[in-house]
């Protein structure tokens, strides 16, 4: 495990901060910009330093180059890990998306090419999901004598349904950008020249909202999957009272009747 990382001293990553949208680059194009645990410990660091950010309003994650978003774990380090290491690396991957998925701010996965095993993963994690048309998706760790480790089991699952999670986890088949979006795996098929300007598009038109509804909002859709309609409609309605009780519902109802833009402030 790497410690003391900061932005300074990344050297799998590229963090940027362009008004109020943090962009996550991972950077090792020549092994298809593979995660390994230092990968793992910067992206964890990142995340941590954007969600920290108040000036931050959303995350853009993507990969250098045209060929791989994330093209999965670093099969040579996992080759060589005992068991109490790939528990380990398994831990720190689904710690990492984890922190993605509840960050309460939006991120947004530009996918530019592969997202093969914890790639494929780390998108479900994001918020909403974008890909080129030459990206491919695809959960193949059982062809190594393994599962996905870094939620891969449950998130797809969730996201598309038991049965074709299923198929693709079991056959460890790739799919297609147009099939991913048949099965709403992702939400858009975007020209590669316009991949970026339309998260920071989605993220531009997320921002202009009230930012505490936008985290509650995510975090009722995301904890309620976890439960049942009964447990998943109570939070809801703890969530909508506390929106009730912020300035940011006083300010956008008055607007609201005053015809005027709303002037949020995330209080």
């Amino acid at each position: 495990m790497v410690e003391s990382l900061t932005p300074e001293s990344f050297e799998t990553i590229v963090f940027e901060k362009k008004g109020a949208v943090a962009y996550v680059t991972l950077n090792r194009p020549k092994v298809l910009n593979a995660l390994n645990q230092r990968a793992i410990s910067e992206l964890r660091t990142a995340f941590e330093a954007a969600r920290d950010d108040s000036q931050v309003s959303g995350v853009i994650v993507t990969g250098a180059g045209d060929r791989a978003f994330i093209a999965g774990a670093d099969i040579g380090e996992l080759a060589s890990a005992t068991p109490v290491e790939a528990e380990q690396h398994t831990r720190d991957g689904q710690a990492l998306l984890s922190l993605v998925e509840s960050l309460g701010k939006p991120v947004i996965a530009a996918v530019n090419g592969l997202a093969l095993g914890g790639g494929c993963e780390t998108a479900l994690a994001c918020t909403i999901r974008l890909a080129t048309s030459t990206a491919k998706f695809g959960q193949p760790e059982i062809k190594l004598g393994l599962i996905p480790g870094f939620g891969g089991t449950q998130r797809l699952a969730r996201l598309v349904g038991k049965g074709i999670a299923l198929q693709l986890i079991l056959t460890g088949e790739m799919i297609t950008a147009e099939e991913a979006l048949r099965i709403g795996l992702v939400n858009e098929i975007v020209e590669p020249s316009k991949l970026l300007a339309r998260a920071e598009e989605i993220l531009a038109q997320i921002a202009v909202n009230a930012p505490l509804a936008v985290r509650y909002a995510m975090a009722a859709v995301n904890r309620g999957l976890d439960g049942s309609l009964f447990e998943g409609l109570a939070l809801e309605g703890a969530l909508f009272a506390l929106c009730a009780s912020t300035e940011d519902k006083t300010e956008g109802t008055k607007a609201f009747l005053e015809k005027r833009p709303p002037k949020f402030t995330g209080r």
